[in-house]
């Protein structure tokens, strides 16, 4: 008798301590968000395995999915891509997963962002680990992870205290700590980070609207840009391009269709990157050498005007614009032509 009073208790405990946790958070502007993590990811990488020619891949970096959104896409050609684009990341991994590992042989968009496309291609370094790491746990993931993801999601799409964001919104126990000041302990260099898009189950991001209207919240986003320009190392064209070229040869053999894009930046950013990667000697080469369709948003007077609010992603409605449009110029550019028209 006394054990079941002591469940009961410890229930009733739980349950109020749970909610009481999830409705201060609430009252704290915070609500339910989705985890992009490697099981969401590779929930889309699964249905490259299924894909025909007709089907339409994207990846890239943050700016594929922030700028391509997946609605517009759908509208326009009849057909909603797979978004498998990865945050900070270079697209090589992924499109060398791709090429090498499926039979895939439709389109895929690769967004280029400059000084990610051309870091590196060292394992260790973040623009590849991070990427790699969602193939390499892809490959490797059991049942038991696939289930424990699909059964955590109603629960990620309701419960707001199960927010897995990291940095100045992290709520987990982790994050917390990490935020209190402690004596003399040396503190974290990079400026703190907001996390500022909301995802979707498959994985269509969008820029939360508060970085269009606080100055201030998309000011603290540039101070993070600054932070990684500062100090960002040299990229390396000759061995990135290298690895690009001899997988994209593999994928047009088999009668793939491989779609370079570069999504707009702007201010303090988009000078930075001119100077350190100057057009002629990296994209338009890059666009030489693979000798396959590519976009640039400076081309094209519908877009290239577009202005990024913390200077390197799209708001919602620029972003839906910009899909619209860069669609629209594909297929008349005959890079679609397979696919219907509106």
């Amino acid at each position: 008798m006394k054990l079941k009073q002591s469940i009961i208790i410890a229930l009733v405990l739980s349950i109020i301590g749970i909610v009481s946790w999830e409705l201060y958070l609430r009252s704290q502007g915070l609500y339910p968000t989705i985890d992009d993590n490697e099981a969401l990811w590779a929930m889309q990488r699964q249905r490259v395995e299924k894909a025909t020619k007709n089907d339409i891949l994207l990846i890239g970096s943050s700016r594929v999915l922030f700028d391509m959104q997946l609605n517009e896409w759908q509208e326009q050609i009849g057909i909603r891509p797979i978004q498998l684009a990865s945050v900070g990341s270079s697209p090589l991994p992924i499109f060398h997963d791709l090429v090498n590992n499926t039979n895939y042989n439709g389109t895929i968009i690769i967004g280029v962002t400059p000084g990610l496309f051309f870091s590196t291609t060292f394992p260790e370094a973040q623009p590849w680990q991070w990427p790699q790491s969602k193939v390499d746990y892809y490959k490797k993931r059991t049942y038991a992870q696939i289930s424990n993801h699909l059964l955590s999601l109603p629960l990620q799409q309701n419960l707001t205290f199960l927010s897995d964001d990291q940095g100045v919104d992290g709520i987990k126990l982790k994050e917390l700590l990490g935020k209190i000041k402690i004596g003399n302990r040396a503190a974290d260099p990079m400026p703190p980070f907001h996390e500022f898009g909301e995802i979707a189950l498959d994985r269509n991001l969008k820029m939360k609207q508060i970085t269009v209207t606080d100055t201030a919240y998309a000011n603290s986003i540039k101070k993070v840009w600054m932070f990684f320009g500062k100090d960002a190392p040299a990229p390396d064209k000759k061995s990135t391009v290298e690895f690009f070229l001899k997988d994209l040869k593999i994928f047009k053999e088999r009668g793939g269709n491989a779609i370079l894009v570069r999504c707009p930046s702007s201010g303090a950013l988009r000078a930075g990157e001119n100077l350190g990667l100057p057009r002629k000697d990296f994209w338009d080469d890059l666009v030489k050498q693979a000798d396959i369709k590519a976009y640039h948003f400076e081309d094209y007077d519908q877009i290239k005007n577009l202005t990024c609010p913390e200077w390197s992603h799209l708001s919602a409605k620029d972003a839906q614009y910009f899909t619209t449009e860069i669609v629209k110029i594909m297929k008349a550019d005959g890079a679609l032509s397979h696919f219907k028209t509106n």
